[in-house]
């Protein structure tokens, strides 16, 4: 487990860890865990397949930070995304200066 929160996650937001072995981001929040899972689509890929945040929690950042956490693990690591999770592709239509990493 490795730590994933970026910097420029605000405060506020849980902390997100990387769970490599289940292929997953997660944040813990007071509903509950949050995650963004993924499988590796190639040597360098990750296809970022699936975002989940208890209900109560929604609008309060977590999804982004899992999404911001899961890109910053992906650049450390040369690797590319394919955003599949539609949350993770709104996301990256709203964040062009992303969009150097994606697949497809």
């Amino acid at each position: 487990m490795t730590d994933a929160t970026p910097a420029d996650t605000p405060a506020d937001t849980p902390a997100v860890r990387h769970e490599p072995q289940s292929h997953r981001f997660v944040a813990d929040t007071p509903d509950g865990q949050a995650e963004l899972a993924y499988v590796h689509a190639g040597p360098d890929v990750l296809d970022l397949q699936h975002t989940y945040v208890p209900e109560a929690a929604r609008g309060d950042g977590v999804g982004e930070a899992l999404v911001r956490a899961a890109f910053a693990h992906a650049r450390r690591e040369g690797q590319h995304v394919i955003p599949s999770c539609p949350f993770v592709h709104a996301w990256l239509e709203a964040h062009p200066e992303e969009r150097d990493i994606r697949v497809r």
